[in-house]
């Protein structure tokens, strides 16, 4: 072989294995920062990982919004019109959150199936709504009617 085709093929596959490398370390230090988006339906079918982080979305259930009046603990109902599942979450919650509105809420499930939350997002406007919790919505509503 010649010595500038050794030199070129030993310089491509030290490129390889350092992407190789690069890749997966990366993703093996962001693994742990994953928190996957799950509706309703599919938390109480059982879809969604114990114990690792998540996010819930769907709508808050009108009169389903539980306050300890002794501290910042709220507990209310998330569903997407298919499912229910009950979030926790201690602290203060945003301003636009309230019974009846889109809510995307993270935080790890517990063996209950209930979202212990550590953060709570309300819509932000009059026509804002995630873009998960929109399909989730809409998925449900198609299942619903049968179309």
């Amino acid at each position: 072989m010649h010595p500038v085709r050794k030199q070129r093929l030993v310089l491509v596959c030290f490129i390889v294995v350092f992407s190789t490398l690069a890749v997966g370390l990366v993703t093996y230090g962001l693994r742990g920062n994953i928190n996957l988006f799950f509706p309703p339906a599919e938390i109480a079918a059982g879809k969604a990982p114990v114990g690792q982080p998540i996010r819930l979305g769907g709508m808050v259930v009108e009169g389903s919004v539980r306050r300890d009046p002794d501290s910042l603990r709220v507990e209310f109902d998330v569903t997407d019109y298919q499912a229910t599942v009950t979030a926790v979450y201690t602290g203060i919650l945003p301003d636009l959150f309230s019974e009846g509105e889109g809510v995307v809420a993270s935080g790890v499930l517990d063996n209950n199936g209930v979202l212990q939350a550590t953060e709570v997002l309300a819509k932000h406007d009059e026509n804002y709504m995630p873009p998960e919790v929109a399909e989730a919505l809409a998925n449900a509503h198609d299942e619903a009617t049968g179309s």
